[in-house]
């Protein structure tokens, strides 16, 4: 038997841990402005130590981020399309998330010993202003790269009311309301967090039409007369009691006729499939209390059980497996 998949398997985090220094350094984001530049250049313009620069710069080249010509280095299309702040398609917020929790995965076999997080899931929520301000913006740029999958397949013609539960950023409600002129979004989230939402929202222009709500969806009332509610990426942190109460108290908030859309990570019934889904619920067991990965089976029955009906099922394309589920109130 060949032992290159385990060995591949040991030393996956060098990847991640250079393709985390190369974004955080600024290197991306300068080679994205002068188009190339020598090694000399770049640690001067990084602030970078020469000799560090070089290693740094070659493992990007060997993993494909860079590419390198003589003494000269250029991002590649990929790296050029999504690693350069500011660009269309920029997921170099999205990434910091899990640069951040980089060091969790790092304590695994106290989660399996204890079952308790490894840190307060209060750090990126509010506690610690840096944490909960790069877990927002993370969240933001992750919803502005799939939402351009998302919209397309909500049915929202018509809705005058949107209530967007734990909508952190307020993302997809601004992407909703610049593809539904006619509805209004309310952003219900933890205080910080609608703080840093409200400022993207002015930002976008859409202070109109998308409000924020700061309150604990766990206890804070759902405010009624809603004709459409979305859950997108809230449930995985939540124990199957919490996901129940608040899918029967979303129930109640909607009129009838009402549409309900839930967007997350799902698994099959075996709860280890797709492979990716198994391993993001071990990353939500080590940053919050509840955190897991659900089925979509599972979440079909606890719909039907708050009293919707009209469940339907859609796997969004790679590359992270997020499923959207939509039901209907009668």
């Amino acid at each position: 038997m060949n032992p290159e998949r385990i060995v591949s398997m040991a030393s996956a985090f060098y990847e991640s841990c250079v393709l985390f220094a190369a974004s955080d350094l600024g290197v991306f984001r300068q080679l994205g402005g002068s188009g190339e530049a020598d090694a000399k250049t770049l640690a001067a313009e990084c602030g970078l130590d020469l000799r560090a620069a070089r290693l740094l710069l070659d493992a990007c080249v060997a993993l494909g981020l860079l590419e390198k010509t003589e003494d000269r280095y250029r991002n590649s299309p990929e790296t050029q399309t999504f690693l350069v702040p500011g660009s269309p398609a920029d997921l170099s917020q999205a990434i910091k998330y899990n640069r951040d929790v980089y060091g969790a995965w790092g304590k695994l076999v106290e989660l399996a010993r204890t079952g308790k997080p490894v840190e307060p899931p209060s750090l990126h929520l509010g506690e610690n202003p840096e944490r909960t301000r790069t877990f927002v913006l993370a969240m933001h740029g992750r919803a502005l790269g799939l939402g351009q999958e998302v919209i397309p397949h909500l049915d929202l013609a018509g809705r005058r009311k949107l209530l967007d539960i734990g909508g952190g950023p307020g993302t997809y409600s601004m992407l909703i309301a610049r593809a539904f002129p006619q509805i209004e979004c309310l952003v219900l989230d933890l205080p910080e967090v609608v703080r840093i939402a409200s400022d993207l929202i002015a930002a976008a222009g859409l202070g109109d039409r998308v409000k924020t709500m700061a309150g604990d969806y766990h206890e804070t009332a759902l405010p009624p007369g809603c004709d459409a509610a979305i859950l997108f990426g809230v449930l995985h942190q939540e124990e199957p009691a919490a996901i129940r109460d608040l899918l029967r108290r979303a129930h109640e908030a909607l009129f009838p006729g009402g549409t309900i859309y839930i967007l997350d990570m799902m698994t099959d019934a075996t709860h280890t499939r797709p492979k990716f889904s198994a391993l993001f619920a071990l990353n939500m067991a080590l940053t919050t209390e509840h955190g897991w990965v659900f089925s979509d089976e599972e979440l079909k029955g606890w719909l039907a059980e708050a009293g919707f009906s009209g469940f339907a099922c859609r796997i969004l394309p790679p590359p992270l497996p997020y499923w959207l589920v939509s039901a209907h109130k009668d």
